[in-house]
């Protein structure tokens, strides 16, 4: 939308431009994230904005700079969601047509609450690239003004608004872990922070399955990657932003990588532990540290990001399970037993000595083997953690009558 640069001074005129419009959101400590990672943890919730994620700050600022006719013509953007409900709510606010292009794959839960701000969803493609170039084929049509939801300089400004309050809620801060999907949030962050206090380190997460930025790295320049799926869905970027990337590689200190089952273990600690709902991209700077590959960050005062809390609650159901796998608390085996009375009872009570409670059984007789009197069951069971599930597993082939395989876990 425009080619202004992105300093600190535009991210504070930012912060004046959406100041009565946008969440001061807030940013407590938490002692059981700083318990489970070793660090002092804050957690910066911008997952309280309105629309639930903190693209608002961006798109706020980007929707208050148009001129009299575009704001009249209208916007558009691609969106894989959370960008595309800070336009739709902001533009409604402000009076300003918002047209919206998803992926087909969008959340289900994005794209209704698109349609119920009142913005124009259109559903295009399988990927985000397939949903960008409809978009630019829309705006070019329909003289629309395409708002870039990470690479833009009003949104990246925008995001970095995030930092100045960081700074003042948390004003020992000596790092902020945030997440990376397209960069702008990141470029944002550093931006202010190595403005205001180059000492604090600026650390980068990406989901292993789209690590765009850090293949920007290597190439010295955004190069598409292949993008997996993933949890983290707002991280889905196949190509970093080229402001974006300008802005934040000489200002990031570090970029990790997080997997699928270390994501879905952060969302089940927040669940449990701080009692909140985080979607995958937010809860990537906390699997960063339960995965113990930020050790200089020990004992620290750090600030984790969580940008958003707009997961499917059907997607939710699933990534607690999994999570649950991940930590050892739900396990599966395959067991030969007798099909004879007494079989399956002495199965469940082998299970009950260890502990271990069952949640669901199911019998394969067509393929027990040639023994018609010994059935095959799948178990599924709910244990303490990968300790539990271990001894539970040895207890069960110590047990006569009982049979597993000798690399079943």
């Amino acid at each position: 939308m425009t080619s202004a640069p992105v300093t600190l001074e535009s991210i504070q005129a930012a912060r004046a431009h959406i100041r009565d419009a946008v969440a001061l959101t807030p940013c407590p400590e938490s002692i059981p994230l700083s318990e489970i990672t070793g660090a002092r943890i804050f957690c910066k919730l911008d997952c309280f904005q309105r629309t639930g994620s903190f693209k608002e700050r961006g798109a706020r600022n980007a929707l208050s700079q148009l001129d009299a006719a575009r704001r009249q013509r209208g916007v558009i953007a691609a969106s894989a969601g959370n960008h595309a409900l800070g336009l739709a709510y902001h533009g409604s606010l402000l009076g300003i047509p918002v047209t919206v292009v998803m992926p087909k794959t969008a959340p289900l839960i994005k794209s209704a609450t698109c349609a119920r701000l009142g913005a124009r969803v259109v559903l295009h493609g399988e990927t985000f690239a397939e949903a960008r170039a409809h978009a630019d084929a829309l705006a070019a049509r329909e003289q629309l003004t395409y708002i870039h939801g990470y690479d833009d300089p009003a949104i990246i400004a925008g995001q970095g608004t995030m930092a100045l309050e960081i700074l003042e809620q948390v004003p020992d801060v000596e790092a902020v872990v945030a997440p990376i999907g397209g960069g702008g949030l990141i470029a944002g962050l550093a931006v202010a922070l190595k403005s205001l206090r180059p000492q604090v380190r600026v650390i980068g997460v990406e989901a292993k399955a789209t690590a765009s930025f850090q293949a920007a790295l290597a190439a010295g320049r955004p190069v598409p990657v292949e993008c997996g799926h993933t949890l983290a869905d707002g991280l889905a970027v196949s190509i970093v932003g080229a402001n974006a990337f300008v802005l934040a590689r000489e200002r990031i200190d570090h970029i990790v990588t997080v997997t699928e089952d270390q994501l879905a273990l952060a969302i089940l600690r927040m669940l449990e532990l701080e009692k909140m709902v985080v979607e995958g991209a937010a809860a990537a700077p906390l699997a960063a540290f339960m995965t113990g590959t930020l050790p200089e960050l020990h004992g620290r005062t750090c600030v984790l990001c969580f940008g958003g809390g707009n997961i499917d609650p059907v997607v939710l159901g699933r990534v607690i399970e999994k999570g649950l796998v991940a930590d050892g608390r739900l396990g599966r085996f395959t067991a030969v037993i007798s099909d004879r009375p007494g079989g399956l009872a002495r199965l469940a009570q082998a299970i009950a000595e260890t502990g271990a409670s069952i949640r669901e059984v199911n019998h394969d007789r067509a393929f027990a083997g040639a023994d018609v009197s010994a059935v095959r069951v799948v178990v599924t069971i709910e244990t303490r953690d990968h300790d539990h599930l271990a001894s539970v597993l040895r207890h069960l082939r110590e047990t006569p009558g009982i049979e597993l395989p000798a690399t079943e876990t």
